[in-house]
């Protein structure tokens, strides 16, 4: 049904899109990037739903989805009737604003994709009361933009109550959120996999919002505008929203769910080497840029250049310097390993003697796999035939 609704989004988009749309509704073109970002939640929720029949986590999704993708039918809907093809369709206003209930119901959704992530039910008893909270709230909510045009305009205890639901909603969704990192330290095995995907996709989602902000700093500073396009924004964006996705199907799935620890760790370092070499960039070009102008009077290409290949040349080493950084601070107990068995490779070349080279193994083993019990066990010698009439041992 949503893959539908979506469909229908698409036709009046395609339809519309050679005719430009007045100040104050939503241009095709991002209506188009919304679309795209949208169709991912029926998709998602489709997946798992069929997947995992038992899960409702995954009829949350498409829920979610569904409400999106009315509220996104709404303004294609309205922008199509009143000016492409003015009178053609009935009750552009009241179709509109039946379809733009999709947004609280979107809204009533969110907090249990993260309260139920990812097994579908609460951490614990003691989420009842938020589940039970957020519940009410949404259906409040909803019910208060189906009865009221602008709940929030109509005035008295109206507003107020309008106030204290959504108060009540972005109160759930953020506790929600914490309910998480409450799951994750509870969480062992499979399950803790399934919350460092969500949270590596959350960590995107987190960057791609300080990326924006930093973006609109750089850009000012040396007059980059591609840098603040919003064209660029609305393509990344779309791309966290997709990582989103792909993130929870993932985790809830469980397909490759153990490549995660991979993923976090070049991450860690991609993401930290990126912001630090775009801190040394712009320090280096305003730096330069302010040595120039107190020289020759005016700004040079020249300091763009130098700082372009001091960042090249710093590439390599500054790369080597971070992994080895978030290896030790993050992965310390594979670090130790990788290094023991490091240590016992070279060893292992001029070892002759096979009583401390079993001592060396049974040390390494344990060191590295810290298992309950360690044994060795030397294969007895094989005769391979007789000399003399005695056998002769390999």
């Amino acid at each position: 049904m949503t893959l539908s609704v979506l469909a229908l989004v698409l036709v009046i988009i395609l339809l519309g899109w050679s005719t430009p749309l007045p100040q104050g509704q939503t241009p095709w073109r991002d209506q188009a990037v919304s679309l795209v970002g949208i169709i991912g939640a029926p998709i998602l929720g489709g997946l798992i739903a069929s997947r995992r029949p038992g899960n409702p986590y995954g009829w949350l999704w498409l829920g979610f989805g569904l409400g999106l993708a009315l509220q996104l039918l709404a303004d294609s809907y309205v922008a199509y009737a009143l000016v492409v093809e003015s009178g053609l369709l009935p009750a552009p206003h009241t179709i509109s604003r039946l379809l733009e209930l999709g947004g609280p119901l979107a809204l009533a959704f969110a907090p249990f994709l993260l309260l139920l992530f990812p097994t579908g039910y609460l951490p614990s008893r003691r989420w009842r009361p938020l589940a039970w909270i957020a519940g009410v709230s949404g259906v409040v909510l909803f019910a208060l933009a189906l009865l009221f045009d602008s709940p929030d305009q109509v005035g008295g205890a109206i507003t107020a109550v309008a106030v204290a639901v959504a108060t009540a909603v972005f109160a759930a969704i953020v506790i929600s959120a914490l309910s998480l990192v409450v799951r994750y330290r509870r969480a062992g095995g499979v399950e803790r996999q399934q919350l460092k995907w969500f949270a590596l996709a959350a960590v995107l989602v987190a960057s791609y919002l300080v990326g924006q902000l930093l973006s609109e700093i750089v850009g000012e500073l040396l007059n980059l505008d591609w840098l603040r396009s919003a064209a660029l924004w609305n393509l990344l964006d779309r791309a966290t929203t997709t990582a989103l996705y792909v993130a929870v199907g993932v985790a809830v799935l469980r397909y490759r769910l153990y490549d995660i620890d991979l993923l976090i760790n070049r991450t860690l370092v991609y993401g930290s080497l990126t912001v630090s070499l775009t801190v040394a960039y712009v320090g280096s070009v305003v730096g330069l840029q302010s040595v120039f102008r107190a020289l020759t009077g005016q700004e040079s290409t020249l300091a763009v250049v130098a700082s372009t290949l001091a960042i090249a040349a710093l590439f390599g080493p500054l790369r080597r310097w971070v992994q080895g950084f978030v290896d030790r601070r993050f992965y310390r107990r594979k670090y130790d390993a990788r290094k023991t068995l490091e240590t016992f490779s070279a060893t292992l070349k001029d070892e002759t003697d096979l009583e401390a080279l079993n001592d060396e193994l049974v040390g390494v083993v344990k060191e590295t796999m810290q298992p309950a019990h360690v044994g060795f066990w030397l294969r007895p010698p094989i005769v391979v035939g007789k000399v003399g009439g005695e056998g002769r041992k390999q």
